[in-house]
């Protein structure tokens, strides 16, 4: 289990009051609650670290539930992919836990409502219960069935749960104020009939409760102490409260709400995400450039990062967007001092070293990190014929341009100073191969102070190298300027075939992260890499735009 203690906010301080007066036997009892409808995103990863972290900090406890109350859009798909969530993010559940295995209790108390005249049996359509039911500016009125007795809401009611009726036909509604200024207030629909096959209660029941009334008798059952929700059921807690007082649980837990998150160029909507796979405009729910936290990790995130990060945000009350700067920046810290540094020609143009014997090849060392010496060295073929970046050279270079150009002399990463000497060019003018001499007294780690150059390239022998596939990364969504709004981005990726890696790639395993000098963090992709065919996505790249002050 992930052990950091998240730092102090407004929820801790309510907590620690319940603590000193002792309301809830100083436990604390929290859960985490998604409706398993889609995969899990970023969102999502604030309140796992939140609900798990501050039971954590209090020694308390941590439910994952599942509020699977929609068998229309829930599937155990959904379900195995949020454990798998959690559980990569450094978090154990206490106890595993379904809406579903209350369903029997909530009916029970759907009853007991309907027996204290708290709940009605109502048979107006979706269409005459918005008329009805008023708006912000206008008080609603009651339904004609409102004042039905009891007996007969018990008799519909039971009906309902036996088959009797089709969908949509008869609702039954919490019967409390149609009056109220809080609309959700307003006699709220608690069970509906839908006729769909439950992915774990099977054809047993064609009644379910709403999220409304099934979120509060979960928490009350599982003795939740202190349930934490996003802000947009902060006007929804009236009826929570209502919910656990009116079915006479004697220690109600207490609601609290905490802003969302929002990152620019992310999209956090499970809907439109879903559309986006639907329509295949990614690849799958897992595609690199989603929100999700499964894309997230395929990309080559880290837990860590993604805890750090959601502990550097804090937990406010007020809505704010978070650049998503802060996550890259997040990210970037944490495998600074982890991932490996290596040599990968994204671009290949061939450079020959004309004075360099042709058929040798020597092995030259060089760091595997420079700020972690744990990481220790490896042996990096060279030879006659390397291949360096394209843009590593220029015909007509422009002022403080410090790498290839003829006449120029650059050094290459953990070898020698090269000096241009010759452009060849294809019959259409295009440059395919630069010419240059090595100096030999200006060997890497030699101490050679003869001269110095400006330039440091990376570059990797073609003779002892690995192909590999590089997919860059754009935002997936991008800022309209002139709408304001947020859209889909057609160029989010760009694939590189035919990269040039250093030979050492070939021990590369799946989900493997490294450093490629001068290009950013990359991770071995998990799910088309191949025996003969490495895959690797672009985690981040090394510019930092995340202003620490």
């Amino acid at each position: 289990m992930q052990e950091n203690v998240m730092q102090g906010n407004f929820i801790h301080s309510i907590i620690e009051k319940d603590n000193e007066e002792n309301t809830y036997g100083k436990k604390v009892y929290t859960r985490f609650p998604p409706e398993p409808n889609g995969y899990l995103h970023m969102g999502h990863a604030k309140s796992i670290c939140l609900n798990f972290m501050t039971a954590q900090k209090y020694g308390g406890k941590c439910n994952l539930r599942f509020d699977d109350t929609n068998p229309v859009k829930e599937d155990v798909e959904y379900v195995e992919s949020i454990k798998e969530d959690v559980k990569w993010l450094g978090f154990d559940w206490d106890e595993l836990c379904f809406a579903s295995d209350y369903f029997d209790k909530m009916y029970e108390l759907a009853v007991l409502l309907i027996k204290k005249d708290k709940a009605f049996v109502c048979e107006l359509s979706v269409d005459e219960m918005r008329e009805y039911k008023g708006d912000f500016n206008n008080p609603g009125k009651n339904s004609p069935y409102r004042n039905r007795p009891i007996e007969e809401s018990l008799d519909l009611f039971e009906r309902m749960k036996n088959g009797e009726f089709k969908d949509g036909e008869l609702t039954l509604r919490a019967k409390i104020d149609m009056s109220s200024p809080n609309i959700y207030m307003r006699d709220p629909v608690i069970y509906r009939i839908a006729h769909s096959s439950h992915h774990r209660t099977g054809d047993k029941w064609c009644i379910y409760p709403m999220y409304d009334y099934a979120h509060p008798l979960e928490d009350a059952i599982e003795g939740i102490t202190h349930s934490l929700c996003t802000l947009e059921f902060e006007e929804h807690r009236p009826f929570y409260d209502w919910v656990v007082k009116e079915t006479e649980f004697a220690m109600p837990p207490k609601q609290i709400e905490f802003a969302r998150l929002e990152l620019t160029n992310m999209i956090m909507s499970k809907r439109y995400l879903k559309r986006l796979v639907d329509e295949r405009k990614v690849d799958g729910w897992d595609d690199p450039r989603m929100s999700t936290i499964s894309g997230l990790r395929r990309r080559g995130y880290t837990p860590e990062s993604i805890r750090n990060f959601a502990e550097s945000i804090g937990i406010s009350k007020s809505n704010s967007v978070v650049d998503i700067a802060m996550l890259e920046h997040a990210v970037r810290e944490d495998l600074k001092l982890k991932a490996t540094r290596k040599m990968a020609v994204l671009n290949p143009l061939k450079l020959v070293i004309t004075n360099y014997p042709e058929d040798k090849i020597e092995y030259l060392d060089a760091e595997n990190n420079s700020e972690n010496e744990e990481l220790g060295s490896r042996k990096v073929p060279f030879s006659r014929e390397i291949y360096i970046e394209a843009d590593d050279f220029m015909e007509n270079p422009p002022k403080k341009y410090y790498r290839f150009f003829v006449g120029n002399e650059v050094r290459l990463r953990n070898a020698y100073f090269v000096k241009c000497t010759d452009v060849i060019k294809d019959e259409n003018g295009k440059v395919i191969e630069i010419h240059g001499t090595y100096d030999e007294e200006t060997k890497s780690g030699t101490g050679f102070t003869g001269r110095k150059v400006k330039g440091t390239i990376h570059w990797v022998s073609a003779k002892e190298n690995v192909k590999a596939t590089v997919r860059l990364y754009d935002y997936l969504f991008k800022l309209n300027e002139e709408t304001g709004q947020y859209e889909y981005n057609e160029d989010s990726i760009t694939v590189l075939k035919d990269c040039i890696m250093e030979k050492s790639f070939e021990t590369a395993q799946k989900g493997e992260r490294f450093q490629f000098n001068r290009h950013g963090y990359f991770s071995v992709d998990v799910k088309d890499t191949k025996e003969d065919e490495l895959v690797f996505n672009q985690i981040v790249g090394l510019k930092d735009n995340f202003n620490k002050k």
